[in-house]
């Protein structure tokens, strides 16, 4: 069975999630206090409602508990946020990932019962910061406070080294767990296989650890 997604707030964040869940073929109901947006929506989503999401009686004429994961994407409003979040909680929905707009917004929505909450702003901001500091960071993607997996491109002076030579994980305490090569992936890729100009490096870490490879590499 398909699973059933609710986005609420239908903002860039919000909308951009629909369109994303809609075109993987879910099922999405999208919802908004705004007219506008919801009719934008209507020919997106399975179904499109106007709504205040912050009234219990109107999330539970919608079924709202039955959907295996909810969305809140509400952008400025913090207290219609924090509110809804706590319907859906009482209600009864089992996921419930939510947009926070600060670190307070969020331990408030942590300690109502949200199951995940997002900085798409900060994060972002994060990404774009460790690509434009080093030439060899392609991506980057933050798994918590302290760790996170980065892509890095071989360049000349790793080039020709193996893994064993370079010893990263002795080095740096880091895991080197695949290689992209082409359009190939290297999934536990062998120790004594020099790396080629060009490889990508698939390596996850503390981020005081990845820094100090990235400097290190940048030499």
């Amino acid at each position: 069975m398909k699973k059933q997604f609710a986005v609420i707030g239908l903002g860039r964040f919000g909308g951009s999630i629909c369109r994303e869940l809609a075109e993987q073929g879910m099922e999405v109901l999208a919802m908004d206090k705004n007219e506008d947006r919801v009719n934008e929506f209507a020919s997106i989503a399975t179904h499109a409602v106007i709504a205040d999401t912050t009234d219990e009686n109107i999330l539970k004429s919608l079924g709202i508990r039955n959907f295996d994961h909810v969305i809140v994407a509400i952008g400025e409003d913090i207290q219609s946020s924090i509110l809804t979040t706590l319907m859906l909680k009482e209600i009864g929905v089992n996921h419930i990932t939510v947009k926070a707009q600060n670190d307070y917004h969020e331990k408030v929505l942590l300690k109502i019962g949200a199951d995940y909450v997002v900085h798409p702003e900060r994060d972002m901001g994060r990404r774009i910061a460790h690509y434009i500091v080093s030439n060899n960071i392609l991506d980057y993607l933050e798994l918590s406070d302290e760790y996170s997996i980065v892509e890095i491109k071989v360049n000349d002076l790793l080039a020709g080294h193996s893994l064993v030579e370079l010893d990263v994980r002795a080095k740096y305490g880091l895991n080197i767990v695949a290689i992209k090569r082409g359009t190939e992936i290297i999934v536990s890729p062998l120790a004594d296989d020099p790396l080629k100009k060009e490889d990508i490096l698939i390596v996850i870490g503390a981020d005081s650890d990845i820094n100090r490879f990235e400097k290190k590499v940048m030499e």
